[in-house]
């Protein structure tokens, strides 16, 4: 069996739950999650489409959507002594994502909070019926609290994928290196 062909097996078989999951995913909160990011997340998402990967790939394809990263970003620590050498993490993300890392967050600092906005406005052109594909990591809370911030905000057209860029690499489809998006200055 080709990685492609396993890594679509095994998107089917998340979307349908049958790999194994409980029927114990958790109930969509009324709120946002505000810890323990990385654990399982409902399987809804209410005024979002949940997708796949076979339906995020499809998007993409098409470039019919605004793909939104929200995955964290550890920056260079401020204290690190002089001559000590700081070599970032990389993130591979889905090609031509917007990556606005830390925005997946419960609760946001103000100055996040604008990132996010602002971000969502040049890449939707102030669009909001524009469709955005929001994700992080399979099995985070963080993608679910920025798709539930965005619908908050007027943004009519959310699709949720959990599947994540761990679901789009088992289905060995292309990655590529991430750059965070510019925090503008306020």
């Amino acid at each position: 069996m080709t990685r492609r062909l396993a890594g679509l097996l095994l998107a089917v078989l998340l979307t349908t739950g049958a790999a194994g999951e409980d029927d114990a995913a958790p109930s969509e909160p009324d709120g946002y999650r505000l810890e323990h990011y990385r654990a399982p997340a409902p399987r809804t998402l209410r005024g979002a489409r949940v997708i796949s990967t076979v339906q995020a790939e499809a998007l993409w394809r098409q470039r019919a959507a605004v793909f939104l990263d929200v995955m964290p970003h550890a920056p260079r620590p401020a204290n690190l002594p002089p001559g000590t050498i700081w070599r970032d993490k990389p993130r591979l993300n889905i090609p031509g994502s917007i990556w606005l890392p830390d925005t997946g967050y419960g609760e946001l600092a103000g100055s996040t909070e604008q990132y996010l906005r602002s971000g969502l406005e040049r890449a939707t052109d102030g669009e909001r019926s524009k469709l955005i594909v929001v994700y992080c990591l399979m099995d985070c809370w963080m993608s679910w609290n920025a798709a539930k911030r965005v619908i908050s905000w007027g943004y009519t057209n959310i699709a949720w994928y959990p599947e994540c860029t761990d679901g789009w690499q088992f289905a060995d489809l292309p990655l590529a290196p991430a750059t965070p998006e510019p925090r503008l200055e306020e």
